[in-house]
């Protein structure tokens, strides 16, 4: 469940609570970020099960890898199934307690997050299926809370998705000698030499995003600043992979935790302190 590898709860978490935070104006209820937090970490255990499931075979000729728990032998494909159908439950119970539309969306969230791993062998795309199935909580918050989907949401979940591309295609350029030997599929592999400077691309079509998404909500100066931070994080993640050194690229994906904390304290931020005062 990666609970000794944090950083993937923080990305799965990040948008779930851009979406909470957003969707309430600032003030969500207890009960719904709780609902939120925990189907985060349940869902991103999930996924890692679904995946350890999938690459089982292969994982033991990947350096990074070697010693998963289905490759050792420390764990059965028994076991690891029944822990992925009990926290499948679980997330289900979580959802469950939002209302039906939620409820919908939550299966496709779901779908994604199995489908994600198999990706990985049919197409060199598989980060912007990651994209999808991590950005599926801003809709699914958005639902919880207002049970409607504003179109303005899309821009958070576009900024989103572009986002997890660029920091899944710094996570695969570390393992790409490695996934060109076992035939596994990655943004990175398709990309070449190319790889440096499309993720800059993705990086201004993210900050783009970000910057619609604050113009459709009426956001202020507070979170455009949070915005222009994360612009010069991502100059900084470029000047780091610059050379495609694989402890340098590792680094500039450990580094993304950040960004999805910003953009949080930049939502709060506007609605704390930014925002007009109301009736």
């Amino acid at each position: 469940m990666r609970f000794d590898k944090p950083i993937g709860a923080f990305l799965l978490l990040a948008p779930t609570l851009w979406g909470v935070v957003l969707a309430n104006k600032g003030y969500p209820s207890l009960d719904l970020l709780c609902i939120f937090a925990a189907g985060a970490v349940v869902m991103r255990a999930a996924g890692c099960i679904a995946n350890d499931l999938a690459d089982r075979n292969l994982d033991g000729f990947v350096e990074r890898t070697r010693l998963r728990p289905l490759v050792t032998g420390a764990l059965t494909v028994r076991k690891a199934i029944f822990l992925l159908m009990g926290l499948l439950a679980l997330a289900l119970g979580l959802v469950a307690m939002t209302n039906p539309m939620t409820v919908q969306l939550s299966v496709a969230g779901a779908a994604l997050a199995l489908i994600y791993p198999l990706m990985k062998r049919v197409t060199h795309l598989p980060q912007i299926v990651l994209g999808l199935a991590f950005s599926w909580s801003i809709p699914m918050a958005f639902a919880a809370s207002l049970n409607a989907l504003p179109v303005a949401l899309w821009w958070l979940f576009a900024a989103n998705v572009l986002w997890t591309v660029v920091y899944d295609t710094q996570y695969a350029m570390v393992d790409r000698e490695d996934d060109l030997t076992i035939g596994i599929k990655s943004t990175a592999i398709l990309l070449g030499d190319l790889d440096v400077r499309v993720i800059g691309l993705l990086q201004c079509l993210c900050l783009f995003a970000f910057w619609r998404c604050g113009e459709a909500f009426a956001l202020g100066p507070l979170y455009n600043s949070a915005v222009i931070a994360v612009g010069a994080m991502f100059a900084r993640h470029l000047w780091l992979i610059r050379n495609r050194d694989i402890h340098q690229c590792f680094a500039a994906f450990s580094q993304s935790k950040w960004i999805g904390l910003i953009i949080l304290a930049g939502l709060c931020a506007h609605f704390w302190f930014g925002a007009p005062a109301t009736g």
